[in-house]
């Protein structure tokens, strides 16, 4: 193990005395967690595992992530890893450790961040949907000429059909004579036949009111009658 490395191990278990673990002169974990969360969050962790080549700082380290987090998938883990390596590219020559570690911090705090905004963008669309089932559900079908015209006669069956059972029940509670006297007012004219009778009736009351009836006897005159007055004649001493 170089001095080098040597002193960055002794700074390291000074920050992280608890989080880090040696596991040889060249092997080291250090957990990590997301440290900027929103309440309310599930936070994750992981374990940072870096072997070091003889070649270090010059060469980048090789780093594997190890977790038993069910929020963080494979394609979680390759992303960390590209982004990690990107910062130690850019911090070659020198100790890159903690550097790696930070920046392993903040991306999870991102991670955590994006998985929550993904939770939250899925129970919208699932209510959306919902209420679009709800709308479809009480909205129904759209009116047409033959969509009323088919529910206006099926309408009008069940109407009749229930008055008929109606009728039924009442008749029911009606005595013999009671239920002749129902089946009569049935059949009387309606209002507007009422009506129209009348004005028929009228009509034939006025033309029969303006007939003037003539006793064609009175005028009636036999030959006889007629011939002797023509044959009468009338004196100065009358």
């Amino acid at each position: 193990m170089s001095d080098a490395l040597l002193e960055e191990f002794e700074v390291l278990e000074s920050i992280y005395p608890t989080e880090l673990h040696r596991i040889s002169e060249h092997d080291i974990e250090i957990e990590a967690e997301a440290d900027d969360i929103p309440d309310g969050c599930h936070n994750v962790q992981v374990t940072l595992c870096v072997h070091y080549s003889e070649d270090y700082p010059n060469v980048l380290p090789k780093l594997s992530l190890l977790h038993k987090d069910e929020n963080i998938d494979d394609n979680d883990v390759e992303n960390l890893l590209t982004d990690l390596r990107i910062v130690g590219e850019e911090n070659l020559g020198m100790a890159m450790t903690f550097t790696l570690v930070s920046q392993l911090r903040e991306q999870l705090s991102q991670l955590v961040r994006t998985k929550q905004e993904d939770e939250t963008r899925k129970a919208h669309e699932k209510e959306r949907l919902l209420l679009e089932e709800e709308e479809k559900r009480t909205r129904g079908t759209p009116v047409t000429v033959e969509s009323f015209k088919s529910w206006k006669g099926a309408f009008d069956q069940e109407m009749a059909r229930k008055k008929r059972q109606e009728e039924d029940e009442r008749l029911k509670g009606l005595t013999p004579k009671e239920r002749e006297e129902w089946k009569r007012s049935q059949t009387r004219l309606s209002g507007r036949q009422l009506f129209e009778r009348n004005k028929i009736v009228e009509d034939e009351t006025l033309l029969e009111e303006g007939t003037v009836s003539v006793d064609f006897s009175q005028y009636e005159r036999t030959i006889e009658e007629e011939e002797a007055n023509e044959g009468l004649e009338f004196s100065d001493s009358d």
